[in-house]
């Protein structure tokens, strides 16, 4: 929207296609102030005067529907300042203005009790520090009310609620009340301050100022045509869709009708049902109530009460209540630093309020239930030792030794790691390359299909026990989580998933992203299969489907399978690095879990397993900081998020418009990232000005594979210097910039809901300086000095290594069907991860002799994890065959740091007759294998 054209303000489509309703708001409140500055100061015979009355008539039409949106200012204080504007007050207009943007801009109606309602009412003073220490402490949010009232009637309802509060009161509210179905729905998505939603009974279905906006953006469009529906079903449908956009809103039902009848049937999505007008005062306590449930930390207010008790310390920790500090003469600065909270915070009891992370009983287990609720899951377990712990937690608890577990090769070391402790049977799955940004993507459900089918053939499908991928990808691929688990189990019902989300945590506070986590996708096949229309799909499903369709491996990979609802089983874990995306401190981790069969099948070994791996000492600091960070994004994580996703977008278009900028760098994109064939939608760009945000709706919604917008890869091979380059010279070195993720020619810059404009201009201004001073290097050089240059650039733009795939475990280690006469794509990572602890099984050849050794057909086997950084994933682990490809991308890295591997000896690989001892070791082990399953057939 150009807020500076002479034209009428926004219709509800423009608005629509704005990247930021929040931003929409802010430039136009600011746009306002100055035009009315400026008309007030204008003779009335001034020729600019008529072009800036029209500028006013553009802004207050353009903030019109979205101030409805809001208790501050508010409809009817807006409208009074539209009609000074009318009578032609400018003065007085623009002092109000200037007001309403000031307090809005910051946020200090949050603290002021607000309700401003006309110029009487205007934000007063604060009369001292005290008073606003203590308003401060009394966190601010407003409630919905979705009725269509008079004027006179919603003056009341606000006199009301001002005059319910009380001094003692732990939070303040206000109200927002708006007429119709849909101006609900864009209001619950608009307002970030919102924490409930009360829905009364019988209000129209139509807006008068969203009719296209519904639907365009996050919201679901209901299953049936709300214009035809009676009144009386109106609210409930309301409150389904609003609990699909925000999920963490408290929502509460006034009805007229039968309200034990509407309980029965909508009780499960209210908190709370109301007949009439009979119980305003609960009404009332149960929203302050929910807001409060939702608020509480126990953890850290325990934590907070411990603090400031005094103890008698006698136990092993001497910086426990800061007396190591405070009675030292030498790291008093310790103290300084930190402050003596941390300190006083810091104990071993697990009495007081306290509680045991090992065996919680109070405000930890009251924490963990929490974190349940805020993340979607059926359980959660707070980890204090980073999500590497997390994920060796739950594959030693699912997996046993000899299960198959199919494993992307591109996943986290800690997965590696963990197959190695759990002694399972690796399947490696391949990700589709990106040869020219040297990256993977993610893992394609045909490749699964095809490993499960192989498996299937090879009479061990019985053995897979789970499938293990990261979501999204360090670099943002995000699966489609429900689509992958839905053909998977069809294959194999009993199938569990664990899904690496370390760098998702985030995911769950947002209506696009919340679909593809492992959570969402969980609990939406969970009611799925309880369901008569999936009953009902399946049937149709299975009735085209027949046995032979089945024996036909090719068929099975052209259809979109759906699983039997009769045995399908739903088991999901995911893993967050908590810390990584949200608020806690470095290691805080959780684990979320949604299995059917937890009490049966997992809930034992998880213990066990928890116990294994979870220090007897965990850091009190860390789960307060999980606790308080939980609170966080069931609060304002739909803000924070949607503010990251909107930043990010920001900061590409920048670089993408600017011309010094757009010469040297390129952010990639949807179809840089995702090939064609996994894009259903054919969406090539998630925002534009034309379609605003329906791109990504339609991506999110149908691809197989879909972009996160809020990972921005820079493209940098123009430059002429690799990622590590850029990263060490001048991010970090020069400017302070920090990353995590390079590859040979591109940066990663995660955005996150710290992430503020200020920080995204600043990284703007840095890549200016970088553009410029690459080309001012290029301006002074010489003409050899250019040649190198330009094959620096041919070389990091098109002359990449080819990334290799995964070559195959050496015989030695590796997986055979069943009736023992073919050996299979599945490998013993432990025994070879063991055999190489003993250094006579193990020996050194550099690059030129592993090269010479294969032409010469040996096989070269690894003994160790061999990973690169960049990219960081294992090229080789241990009892993997080194390929000639993978040899070819290694001599071709030109990166400094590559785990397991020493340059000055080359690869450590097993000894020829160490292989042979393990394939004999592995012969009896088939053996054994053979000998157990004939048994369970035999059974």
């Amino acid at each position: 929207m150009n807020l500076d054209s002479g034209t009428a303000g926004p219709d509800s489509t423009s608005l629509s296609r704005h990247r930021s309703v929040w931003d929409v708001r802010s430039e136009s409140w600011i746009g306002l102030v100055d035009v009315l500055s400026q008309l007030a100061k204008l003779a009335q015979d001034d020729p600019g005067r008529e072009e800036r009355l029209t500028k006013i008539g553009a802004l207050t039409e353009a903030l019109r529907p979205i101030e409805a949106c809001w208790a501050y200012p508010g409809r009817r204080a807006f409208a009074e300042l539209c009609s000074h504007i009318d009578r032609g007050n400018l003065a007085h207009a623009a002092i109000i203005a200037r007001r309403f943007h000031r307090t809005l801009a910051s946020l200090t109606y949050r603290h002021e009790g607000t309700g401003a309602k006309n110029d009487a009412d205007l934000p007063s003073q604060i009369e001292s520090e005290q008073e606003y220490q203590a308003q401060l402490r009394c966190p601010y949010f407003e409630v919905l009310v979705v009725d269509d009232m008079l004027v006179e009637e919603e003056e009341a309802l606000h006199r009301q609620v001002r005059n319910e509060r009380r001094p003692d009161d732990d939070f303040v509210y206000d109200v927002v009340v708006v007429p119709t179905f849909e101006d609900a729905l864009v209001a619950s998505w608009v307002n970030f301050n919102l924490q409930a939603v009360v829905i009364r009974y019988g209000f129209p279905y139509r807006s008068r100022y969203f009719r296209e906006l519904v639907g365009r953006r996050y919201i679901d469009g209901a299953d049936v045509d709300g214009e035809l529906l009676p009144e009386s079903e109106r609210g409930p449908l309301l409150g389904r869709q609003i609990a699909k956009l925000r999920p963490e809103l408290d929502l509460y039902l006034v009805t007229d009708v039968n309200v034990e009848d509407v309980a029965a049937k909508a009780g499960e999505t209210f908190n709370r049902i109301f007949f009439g007008e009979e119980d305003k005062l609960e009404l009332n306590h149960s929203i302050m109530q929910g807001v409060a449930e939702r608020y509480h930390t126990p953890f850290f207010d325990a934590l907070c009460k411990y603090a400031k008790q005094p103890t008698g310390v006698f136990h092993a920790l001497p910086l426990a209540r800061g007396k190591s500090i405070m009675n030292s003469n030498w790291i008093g600065d310790l103290g300084q630093f930190y402050g003596m909270n941390l300190f006083m915070a810091e104990t071993s009891a697990t009495s007081g309020g306290l509680d045991s992370l090992l065996e919680p009983t109070g405000s930890l287990k009251l924490a963990q239930e929490y974190a349940a609720r805020a993340f979607g899951s059926r359980r959660t377990f707070l980890v204090t030792n980073g999500t590497s712990t997390a994920n060796k937690v739950v594959v030693q608890a699912i997996v046993r030794p000899d299960d198959i577990v199919l494993v992307d090769r591109n996943c986290h070391k800690s997965h590696h790691y963990g197959m190695v402790l759990a002694g399972a049977q690796v399947t490696y799955l391949e990700a589709y390359p990106l040869h020219e940004y040297s990256m993977y993507g993610a893992v394609p459900i045909r490749h699964i299909k095809e490993t499960l089918l192989d498996l299937r053939r090879a009479g061990t499908l019985n053995r897979v026990r789970m499938v293990l991928l990261t979501n999204c990808t360090f670099d943002g691929i995000v699966y489609n989580v429900e689509r992958l688990m839905l053909e998977c189990l069809a294959i194999k019902p009993d199938l569990v998933f664990l899904w690496d989300e370390a760098w998702f945590a985030f995911a769950r506070f947002h209506p696009v992203y919340r679909p593809r986590t492992a959570m969402g996708a969980a609990a939406k096949l969970t009611e799925m299969f309880k369901s008569e229309a999936y009953a009902k799909r399946y049937a149709e499903f299975a009735s085209s489907f027949d046995e032979a369709d089945w024996a036909d491996d090719e068929k099975v990979l052209n259809t979109r399978l759906l699983p039997d609802p009769g045995k399908a089983r739903v088991r999901v874990y995911a893993t967050h690095s908590t810390h990584k995306t949200l608020t806690a401190l470095r290691q805080g981790s959780m684990i979320h879990v949604w299995d059917q069969d937890f009490k049966d099948k997992a809930e034992e070994a998880f213990h066990e397993a928890y116990m294994t791996h979870t220090s007897t000492s965990p850091n009190y600091q860390i789960l307060a900081t999980l606790d308080v960070g939980r609170r966080q994004v069931e609060m304002e994580g739909y803000e924070l998020v949607q503010r990251q996703l909107e930043l990010a977008m920001n900061l590409r278009d920048q670089v993408a418009a600017n011309p010094q900028l757009n010469s040297h760098f390129r952010f990639l994109t949807v179809t840089d990232m995702v090939p064609e064939e996994f894009r259903e939608s054919h969406v090539e760009s998630l925002y534009n000005m034309e379609t605003g945000w329906e791109n990504l709706l339609k991506a999110w919604q149908s691809d197989e594979f879909a972009l996160d917008p809020s990972r921005a890869t820079l493209a940098i091979g123009l430059t002429g210097m690799d990622g590590d380059t850029i990263k060490n010279k001048y991010l970090m070195d020069k400017y302070d910039i920090q990353i995590n993720k390079t590859s040979r020619n591109t940066v990663l810059f995660m955005t996150n809901i710290g992430t503020t404009r200020s920080t995204i201009a600043y990284l703007l201004g840095v890549l200016v300086k970088i553009a410029r001073d690459v080309d001012n290097r290029v301006r002074d050089m010489s003409t050899p000095e250019l040649r190198i240059h330009e094959k620096r650039v041919r070389s990091l733009t098109q002359e990449l290594p080819p990334l290799p795939n995964f070559s195959c475990f050496h015989q030695a280690f590796r997986g055979h069907s069943l009736d023992g006469q073919s050996e299979t794509r599945d490998g013993d990572v432990r025994s070879a991860f063991f055999l190489s602890y003993d250094d006579a099984n193990c020996e050194y050849l550099t690059m030129d002799d592993t090269a010479k050794a294969i032409r010469n057909a040996r096989e070269c086997v690894s003994a160790q994890f061999v990973i690169p950084y960049p990219p960081g994933f294992p090229i080789l682990v241990p009892g993997q065959v080194i390929s000639a490809e993978i040899l070819q991308f290694m001599q071709a890295l030109d990166v400094r740091e590559i785990h397991g591997f020493r340059p000055e000896l080359g690869f450590r690989i097993f000894t020829e007759p160490a292989l042979e001892l393990a394939g004999q070791a592995n012969a009896v082990w088939k053996a054994q294998v053979n000998a157990s399953a004939e048994a369970a057939e035999g059974e």
